[in-house]
């Protein structure tokens, strides 16, 4: 915690207001605009319900196809099915993880409705191809930038580049509040159709702003609202925002140091972050060399008292992803580096000497 979450959340009491759109929501929407640009971010319970949102807001419907990566978490799949399309898989980029620009238009069919690119581990995809083949085939952008706060492509805030864009505030965060998310409307034709969905389908934003005198049902919509209790903690770190990510970003570039041995001698590679891109520290991977047994490092690992991770199974492998939607191609890249990633212990306060102890074991455990 940074400080102040408990002090906030005492106040929300005190502002006897504990359900959603209360004085700490307003702050944290507030912020997210002037920091991102976008025309309107609304707060959600979790950037799952922010991609369910989306894909309520651009009427997707059964038949209807949206591309994503593989690799990703389910809720960039899920938000579209629910609504009967069928996710399209596409492969991602041996460089940075993303979602592969040059493979995505062979994948556009008619019944394509919406991009939905993830930035994966705060890095961006490479977004103005994808802006570029989106309006060639008047299909939406839905950016999955769960992992991208304070970070930005060509100095365009993550989030904010495609029509609708979604944060994820899980605990797992660099900015978090236990659950939360948020949703990015930058498309401004889209802005009352969000504040309507995310009330109910009702115009109760509006009735409070005093441009009515009554609020109705207007449309089609469920309840996104996290509590104020949320966003009393949400508000606190997004005031920490910069320091946070600073910090991350000296761990992170202690790993990337650290670990340039190893890559030299072709046991591993470490994170690429291209030049356009400015990243936010939000974790440390890196790929074994694909002769490397990953199970045995990562059990000798944990031996010895580190705790790394790999990352997601692939979509387009599991049991609902062959029953719920389709690959575009084999998707060699996508099955290689799931099968040979791993995630290194992130986290604030993490320190140097800590650091060297997860280099050394690991170098140890690859070298021997």
């Amino acid at each position: 915690m940074t400080g102040n979450e408990l002090g906030y959340i005492e106040q929300a009491h005190r502002n006897f207001h504990l359900s959603g759109d209360g004085p700490f929501t307003k702050r944290c929407h507030e912020w997210l605009e002037r920091n991102t640009g976008s025309a309107k971010v609304l707060l959600t319970h979790s950037c799952t319900s922010a991609l369910d949102l989306a894909a309520l807001m651009l009427d997707v419907k059964s038949g209807d196809e949206v591309i994503l990566p593989s690799f990703t978490f389910v809720s960039t799949a899920n938000a579209f099915v629910l609504r009967g399309a069928v996710p399209v898989f596409v492969d991602v980029r041996e460089d940075t993880l993303n979602l592969d620009e040059r493979q995505i238009e062979a994948a556009i069919t008619s019944r394509t409705r919406a991009i939905a690119p993830v930035h994966y581990a705060g890095v961006s995809c490479n977004m103005d191809p994808i802006v570029a083949i989106a309006e060639r085939h008047n299909v939406s952008i839905v950016e999955d930038a769960a992992q991208g706060i304070m970070a930005d492509y060509k100095g365009r805030a993550l989030g904010a580049i495609g029509r609708i864009g979604s944060f994820s505030f899980h605990e797992t965060k660099n900015i978090m509040s236990g659950e939360g998310g948020c949703i990015l409307v930058n498309d401004p034709e889209l802005v009352t159709i969000a504040e309507v969905m995310r009330e109910k389908g009702t115009d109760r934003s509006r009735f409070f702003r005093g441009e009515v005198d009554k609020y109705n049902w207007q449309n089609v919509g469920s309840s996104f609202l996290p509590n104020e209790v949320t966003a009393a903690f949400l508000w606190a770190q997004l005031e920490q925002a910069e320091r946070i990510t600073a910090a991350r970003l000296t761990i992170w570039n202690r790993y990337h140091g650290m670990l340039a041995g190893l890559e030299q001698q072709g046991v591993l590679r470490r994170a690429i972050v291209p030049s356009d891109c400015r990243q936010n520290g939000h974790m440390y991977y890196v790929l074994l060399a694909p002769e490397i047994d990953r199970g045995a490092v990562l059990a000798t690992l944990k031996d010895r008292g580190v705790h790394a991770v790999f990352h997601y199974v692939p979509l387009h492998s599991s049991p609902a992803g062959r029953r719920f939607g389709r690959a575009a191609g084999e998707l060699k890249t996508t099955t290689s580096v799931s099968e040979r990633l791993i995630r290194l212990p992130f986290w604030i306060g993490l320190s140097e000497s800590q650091q060297h102890r997860v280099c050394d074991t690991l170098r140890d455990i690859l070298l021997r």
